[in-house]
């Protein structure tokens, strides 16, 4: 049984699992920090657990006391979101050595694809090809250009421990190389606490295609479709839609097949997201595998009418597949999801501040830790709300999503809405002709 859990994170995140656990019966618990002391969301939990200071470091990431809220608060489980201890295989260890349940995968799962280099590595031996990359970047500066030209330019440096779109940087020709390196290897180590590298072909104006799965203790593997993730600012996802558009229904049920023959062999256990490139000619790469809840699960939920956090609850607490699921799964219509953040729509910097207006449109599913009155602080993520649409086909679900932002009433902080708009209003936007570079080009970004 799973009768209590903690929900180890903050914001929309939180207030989401709290729904899915009221939905089964479940008792949620609520962490905060002393900047989320006022948090809409904690309300709404049968119990709510100080847990530090406003540095994410002395809260949210602070192992200790998570483990320590979860022992006061006598639950059976911890949840841990998305972002801050989600991927964090020795958390996860902790969790279960403490004899609670932690609502994700195994935390081998959480380890062998946490690092990039190796889950490229482990999931090319099963047939899932990745785009040409090195191996973990050696110290010396002619073994770093070495492994560049073998691979040709232009190459993405990349954090092998970390994802996000944080240290990722672009280099165009060979005297950018060892400068690029230094800067991301600096920011790799401030934000993962590793500075492991590796480089890999940057691609002209790829898609970013990603496949939700679900999977059982039992090795029993389903995926739930796809979603196309393509509009990024600096390799950070803000307007996320399923189905894609323009991509044969066929391919995409053969890719997710592939996805779901490699991870039942190799014994997958919870859900999860397969995120690959897709080039030009169609062509699709591995790029990744978040072993986590995303943040855009919430498209798929629409689209196919599925609870995707209370599958995961159910997942962790050891029920087959088979209960879990319907069969068949279906998708219905369209949906896409708008990131609304905290930031300058032009500089694209946190905007901090009070919430002197926050009124979410109406008629649409808005996920948001935020009331008005409320507090942005500079502490975390800030990412205000997550607007999601659903309607019959992509022309009325980018139509709804329009209206919706217009809509949104927001002051006290800047937002990157008119950004959001700009993209939506565009004529490769509106054709489906987009790719990971659109945002940049449309708005500078």
């Amino acid at each position: 049984m799973l009768r209590s859990i903690l929900i180890a994170n903050r914001g929309a995140v939180a207030a989401r699992i709290i729904r899915a656990c009221r939905s089964l019966g479940i008792r949620p618990v609520a962490v905060y920090s002393e900047a989320d002391a006022g948090a809409p969301y904690l309300a709404e939990a049968d119990t709510a657990v100080a847990i530090g200071p406003a540095p994410a470091q002395a809260s949210y990431l602070n192992q200790d006391a998570v483990i320590g809220a979860a022992r006061q608060a006598g639950v059976e489980g911890i949840h841990p979101g998305y972002g801050f201890l989600s991927e964090n295989a020795a958390f996860a260890q902790r969790v279960i050595d403490a004899g609670l349940v932690f609502v994700g995968p195994s935390p081998r799962w959480i380890e062998a694809m946490g690092h990039k280099t190796r889950a490229r590595e482990l999931v090319a031996q099963h047939g899932l090809q990745s785009s040409p990359g090195s191996a973990i970047l050696a110290a010396e500066p002619s073994a770093i250009t070495e492994a560049a030209r073998a691979i040709g330019f232009p190459v993405l440096v990349k954090p092998a421990g970390g994802g996000g779109g944080i240290g990722m940087i672009a280099v165009e020709r060979e005297d950018q190389l060892l400068a690029a390196v230094e800067r991301a290897r600096s920011m790799a180590t401030r934000g993962f606490a590793n500075g492991d590298l590796y480089l890999e072909k940057r691609l002209d104006r790829p898609r970013h295609i990603e496949f939700q799965v679900v999977a059982d203790r039992d090795g029993h593997v389903r995926h739930l479709f796809e979603r196309d993730c393509s509009v990024q600012r600096r390799n950070q996802k803000v307007i996320e839609e399923a189905p894609a558009s323009g991509i044969a229904r066929t391919e995409i049920e053969a890719r997710g097949e592939r996805i779901v023959e490699v991870l039942s062999r190799l014994g997958y256990d919870n859900i999860g997201t397969v995120e690959m490139l897709m080039d030009a000619r169609g062509d699709f790469s591995f790029l990744e595998m978040n072993t986590r809840l995303q943040v855009e699960h919430g498209v798929t939920e629409e689209v196919t009418g599925l609870d995707l956090v209370a599958i995961q609850i159910r997942l962790a607490r050891g029920e087959p597949l088979a209960h879990v699921l319907p069969e068949p799964v279906r998708i219905s219509g369209h949906a896409m999801q708008a990131r609304v953040y905290a930031e300058d729509p032009k500089r694209f910097l946190p905007s901090p501040g009070t919430l002197r207006t926050f009124r979410p449109p109406a008629g649409v599913r808005v996920e948001t830790g935020y009331a008005e009155g409320g507090q942005v602080t500079p502490f975390y993520d800030p990412l205000l709300a997550k607007v999601i649409v659903h309607a019959p086909d992509r022309r009325q679900a980018l139509a709804r999503l329009d209206r919706a932002l217009a809509g949104f009433a927001i002051e006290g902080v800047k937002t990157n809405i008119p950004a959001l708009r700009a993209v939506l209003a565009s004529p490769e936007f509106v054709s489906g002709e987009i790719d990971t570079g659109l945002l940049g080009r449309i708005v500078g970004a």
